[in-house]
């Protein structure tokens, strides 16, 4: 009997796990921070390790799982699934939510599509860059002297006429604005001049007659007058377009065209540069990406500059076609006025397709307000 009794207390001695592995008190640490972690966090099999740079791949990511085995194998301790069980099951223990499932790939997701917008914008940046270094460094050679431009000499020649073309119409444009106010405070005096001789005339039986005679010239000539102010408004309105609009956007093509030349005499530069140097491998590469930049910038170039043909070819026909008619229109309407023929100026007014309403025709007429 005294035999079975110690045979039972050696027993009860030395703790025996599931696996029949004899326990330690390493054993029981490593058991209690299982269980300690457990409670109070995320699950350990299902979180990872990530080491390396920013947004990195599948490489640099390492298991705990695996790094738990590891260390159990170098203490000689094989993970017990009962010995877990054991811990989850226990009274008052709540198994950790898994967080890693339900972040992990949005939050990826997130950075990727931060990342690859960071490196759209830098190669963008990349492009402005040495696309305006280039374009800068060619613009400075060719107005000292030490770099060859890219001329069409007739294209040239009919881009310097418009040029001064508009600045002639634009003298025109201003004179003939200054003309409509003076006439139009003209007009406002003749018309108030009348309506004081129409009043004189009224006030004064000794001079009625002679104050009457005044007031309706002075009425026609402000009729006539409004009437020749609607002509030389659609005169103005004509010009402004044709100068403001039509050629403004005639020369905003040739813009587009000489930064075009531009470019395409700096890639010109640059591929002559790089194909008198070396021939090795890496000045292929950089002389096979300088031949596609420069036939991009080659097809672009001479793209705008059959839109510049083009435009102006129209421009010059639309120039003459307008002016015709504009120039015709003022003629005939100063002349007629001038002249005191109300009826060639109105006619010359129907005959251009002029509508418009003079300034003061919704007021009465001194006969009507009397």
């Amino acid at each position: 009997m005294t035999d079975s009794i110690l045979s039972k207390a050696a027993t009860m001695e030395i703790p025996i796990n599931s696996n029949g592995d004899s326990r330690t008190a390493e054993d029981d640490g490593l058991e209690q921070d299982l269980q300690q972690v457990m409670v109070s966090g995320p699950n350990l099999n299902e979180t990872s390790i990530v080491s390396g740079g920013y947004g990195g791949a599948a490489e640099g990511i390492i298991p705990t799982s695996s790094i738990k085995d590891i260390r159990s194998k170098s203490r000689g301790i094989t993970p017990s699934h009962s010995a877990t069980s054991r811990i989850a099951n226990q009274p008052g223990h709540y198994p950790a939510p898994s967080m890693h499932h339900s972040n992990s790939n949005p939050s990826m997701m997130s950075e990727e599509a931060t990342r690859g917008v960071a490196v759209e914008k830098f190669d963008s940046v990349k492009k402005w860059s040495i696309n305006t270094y280039k374009c800068t460094k060619q613009m400075f050679s060719e107005r000292f002297g030490r770099g060859t431009k890219t001329v069409d000499l007739e294209l040239e020649a009919q881009i310097d006429v418009l040029r001064e073309t508009k600045m002639k119409y634009e003298r025109i444009l201003r004179l003939a604005r200054e003309l409509t106010n003076h006439f139009y405070n003209m007009v406002q005096t003749q018309q108030a001049l009348g309506d004081t001789f129409a009043d004189l005339s009224q006030k004064s039986p000794e001079l009625q007659d002679e104050f009457g005679y005044n007031a309706e010239t002075q009425r026609l000539l402000c009729k006539n007058g409004e009437t020749l102010l609607g002509a030389i408004n659609f005169f103005v309105s004509s010009i402004n377009t044709l100068v403001n609009k039509t050629m403004e956007d005639t020369l905003l093509t040739i813009k587009m065209y000489e930064n075009a030349r531009l470019e395409f005499d700096a890639y010109r530069t640059d591929l002559e540069e790089l194909s008198v140097g070396p021939r090795d491998a890496a000045a292929m590469v950089r002389i096979e990406i300088a031949q596609q930049q420069y036939q991009i910038h080659k097809d672009k170039y001479e793209r705008l500059h059959s839109d510049v043909s083009i435009k102006l070819k129209f421009l010059e026909e639309n120039k003459v076609k307008v002016m015709h008619k504009q120039l015709l229109l003022f003629h005939n309407a100063v002349s007629a006025y001038f002249a005191g023929n109300q009826q060639q100026l109105e006619q010359t007014l129907r005959q251009f397709n002029v509508k418009l309403k003079p300034p003061g025709s919704d007021k009465p007429s001194w006969l009507e307000e009397q």
